[in-house]
């Protein structure tokens, strides 16, 4: 049996079944930081389209900071080239529920190579930009000049957890991710095996990322989260038709 075909055979921690059609591109998104902030509705709203609904935890919503290293990242039938499809990248997300479909909504999306940002941005359509990255073991920093974005983190692994609490699953089993692309609400269905979360300590962080008014460098994470990594297959990106 095959990676891929281990990949899409275990399914039961997924909240929704698999797409029916073909997948169509492989990566992997190892080393993989979260940092979450609880924030208010009414901030987060004016940051989503109008036509997507935003997901809540007990009444809350979240964002998270996500950092990590995409590796090995390729179309279906085609060799993944390292100098393009290996790259550290950041993202800021948020958590959407549409048609009972739980995904994340990038608020933005920063990579470390010019030219993996160039591909990236035209074959998905995601808001990509170029950041200067740098990362370690124990430490992940970033610098984009151009918007004023910065993260200086370091930290240190700890255990694996053993029981992951409801939370710590809904903020981490997404399976698909919602863009506006041309003016069009659209969709990407994603598939991996569940995370495996690891304790986190967190023994510096600076940053600089703002959501409408709110400042996250002011706020401390309300949760942190660890994990090696997950292999993902990904879907061809869907168009949404929305009542008028």
């Amino acid at each position: 049996m095959t990676e891929i075909v281990k990949i899409l055979s275990e399914i039961s921690h997924r909240p929704y079944e698999l797409p029916v059609d073909k997948w169509r591109y492989y990566q992997e998104w190892n080393n993989v930081l979260f940092l979450h902030w609880k924030v208010p509705y009414n901030t987060l709203r004016n940051c989503v389209p109008a036509n997507l609904e935003i997901d809540t935890f007990g009444d809350v919503c979240y964002v998270s900071l996500v950092a990590f290293t995409m590796e090995k990242i390729r179309p279906k039938y085609l060799p993944s080239v390292s100098f393009i499809s290996d790259f550290h990248e950041i993202n800021l997300r948020t958590y959407i529920s549409n048609n009972n479909k739980k995904g994340v909504y990038f608020l933005s999306i920063e990579a470390q190579k010019s030219i993996s940002v160039l591909m990236a941005k035209s074959a998905s359509g995601l808001p990509y930009e170029k950041s200067t990255i740098i990362r370690s073991a124990k430490s992940y920093s970033s610098i984009n000049k151009r918007k004023g974005l910065n993260l200086n983190v370091e930290f240190e692994v700890g255990d694996m957890l053993g029981n992951k609490s409801e939370l710590d699953k809904w903020l981490t089993e997404r399976y698909c991710l919602y863009l506006e692309h041309k003016k069009q609400i659209c969709r990407y269905d994603i598939h991996h095996k569940e995370w495996l979360l690891k304790s986190i300590k967190i023994k510096q962080l600076n940053l600089s990322y703002t959501l409408g008014g709110i400042n996250l460098s002011q706020i401390q994470p309300d949760l942190i989260h660890y994990s090696d990594g997950v292999k993902v297959i990904a879907w061809p990106r869907q168009a949404l038709i929305y009542d008028k």
